[in-house]
C-alpha cells in the first residue's frame, strides 16, 4: 500500500511538471522583430501654412480720369522697369497743356513790355524827369509780371505732369498679371480708382504665416538660446513644402516678427524670405513652411508602430534580458517622419516590439529579432 502511494504521488508530480513546460513552451512566440532603442540628438520641427507674396507687389492705378485707348503688354508676362504699360486718351490734357503754354507766352510778354518801361522810366527818374510815384508804378507792374510767368510757368508743369500720366509705366522689373480693364473702359475716377494691374517682383519672394502665442514663445526661447551658446549651428534656414508635397529646394530666412499679438486670434505673423531664381514660386500659392523650434540631445526615438494607444494612453512592449515582454507606459512627444519622439519610459539599448503587437502580452516569452531601421536624419 505504501509503495503504491509513492508511486502514485511520483507520476501525480511527474504529470505537473509535464504540463507546466508544455504551457511554458505554448507561451514562447518565435521570430518576434524587435527594436533597440538608442539616444541621438533630436531636431523638432512644426509645420505652418503659409502664403506666398511678391517682393514686392504694385498695384497699377490711372492717377487721372480717361477712356483707356492702349494695352502695351502681354499679360502674364516680365516687364522691365519704365515699360509702357497702358494709354489714356491724351487730348483733354493737351488741350490744357496748350492753353497753359499760351498763358505763360502771355505772362512773358507782359513781363517784357513791363521791363521795357521799367528800363525806361528808371534814368528819367534820376534826372527828376518823372516822379518817385511813376517809378514805383513801373516796379510794382515788372514784379507782378515776373510772379505771373513763374505762376504760369508752375501750371504749365502741372498741366504737364498730368498729361504724363496718360501714360503708365512699370514701376519695377517684374511679372504682371491679368489686365482688370479693357481698351474704352473709363478709368481712375477717385477716390477709389481701379487697379488696373499688378506687377510683382519675384527673383525673391516673402512666406508669410502665423503662429500661436505658445509657438512663439517656445521659438524664441530656442533661437535665444542658440545665440548664446558657442557652438552657434545656421539655424534661421527655413524648408517649405510645396503643394504637391515636394521640397522646396532652397531654403529661406527669417525677416521679420510682427510687433503685436492680434487679440482677436492670438496669432502673430512671421515673415520669411526664399530665393526664387527659376520662378517656380508665384504670389497666391500655398506651401508649408517647416520651421525648426527645438533640438532635444540625447533624446529617444521609435518608429510609430512600436507604440499602442488606448484611450489617449500610450504604451510600449519592452522586451527583457529574459526575452520576457512586459507592457510599459511612456510619455510621447512629437512626431518625426515615421518616427515618435519618447520622452519618458525608456532608456537607450533596451528593446520594444516593432512588428505583432496583437501577438505579445505580459510575460509572454519571444525569440526577439533585432530590425535594423535608418535612424532619423538629425541634419
Amino acid at each position: 500500500m505504501k509503495l503504491f502511494q509513492e508511486c502514485f504521488l511520483l507520476s501525480l508530480l511527474l504529470f505537473f511538471v509535464s504540463c507546466g513546460e508544455g504551457e511554458q513552451r505554448s507561451q514562447i512566440v518565435s521570430d518576434i522583430p524587435v527594436y533597440q532603442v538608442k539616444e541621438q540628438r533630436i531636431p523638432v520641427f512644426q509645420e505652418f501654412v503659409g502664403q506666398v507674396y511678391g517682393l514686392m507687389d504694385i498695384a497699377i492705378r490711372a492717377r487721372v480720369e480717361g477712356f483707356l485707348e492702349g494695352i502695351h503688354f502681354k499679360e502674364g508676362s516680365e516687364v522691365k522697369k519704365g515699360k509702357l504699360l497702358y494709354t489714356l486718351e491724351s487730348q483733354p490734357f493737351e488741350a490744357d497743356v496748350a492753353a497753359k503754354m499760351s498763358r505763360v507766352a502771355e505772362a512773358k510778354t507782359t513781363l517784357a513790355k513791363t521791363q521795357s518801361d521799367l528800363n525806361r522810366i528808371r534814368p528819367l527818374a534820376e534826372q527828376k524827369a518823372v516822379s518817385e510815384s511813376d517809378l514805383d508804378a513801373a516796379v510794382a507792374l515788372y514784379d507782378a509780371a515776373v510772379a505771373s510767368v513763374d505762376a504760369a510757368e508752375a501750371n504749365l508743369r502741372a498741366s504737364r505732369i498730368q498729361l504724363s500720366y496718360t501714360k503708365i509705366h512699370s514701376p519695377i522689373n517684374g511679372i504682371i498679371g491679368k489686365t482688370k480693364a479693357k481698351v474704352g473702359d473709363f478709368v481712375g475716377r477717385s477716390p477709389n480708382p481701379v487697379i488696373l494691374n499688378v506687377v510683382s517682383r519675384t527673383d525673391t519672394v516673402l512666406v508669410e504665416f502665423f503662429i500661436t502665442e505658445n509657438q512663439y514663445l517656445a521659438l524664441a526661447r530656442y533661437r535665444q538660446e542658440q545665440q548664446t551658446q558657442s557652438r552657434r549651428r545656421d539655424r534661421d534656414n527655413i524648408r517649405l513644402i510645396l503643394a504637391d508635397g515636394s521640397a522646396y529646394s532652397y531654403p529661406g530666412k527669417y525677416n521679420f516678427v510682427d510687433r503685436e499679438v492680434d487679440p482677436n486670434t492670438g496669432a502673430l505673423l512671421i515673415q520669411t524670405s526664399f530665393p526664387n531664381p527659376e520662378g517656380l514660386l508665384r504670389p497666391g500659392q500655398f506651401a508649408k513652411v517647416v520651421v525648426l523650434v527645438d533640438e532635444v540631445e540625447n533624446g529617444i526615438m521609435i518608429p510609430q508602430r512600436c507604440v499602442a494607444e488606448l484611450q489617449g494612453l500610450y504604451s510600449v512592449f519592452v522586451v527583457n534580458d529574459s526575452n520576457k515582454v512586459e507592457r510599459r507606459k511612456v510619455e510621447v512627444g512629437p512626431k518625426i517622419n515615421d518616427f515618435w519622439m519618447i520622452r519618458k519610459g525608456l532608456r537607450a539599448d533596451e528593446y520594444v516590439v516593432y512588428e505583432g503587437l496583437q501577438q505579445v502580452r505580459d510575460g509572454l516569452l519571444i525569440n526577439p529579432v533585432i530590425t535594423d531601421i535608418k535612424p532619423i536624419d538629425a541634419n
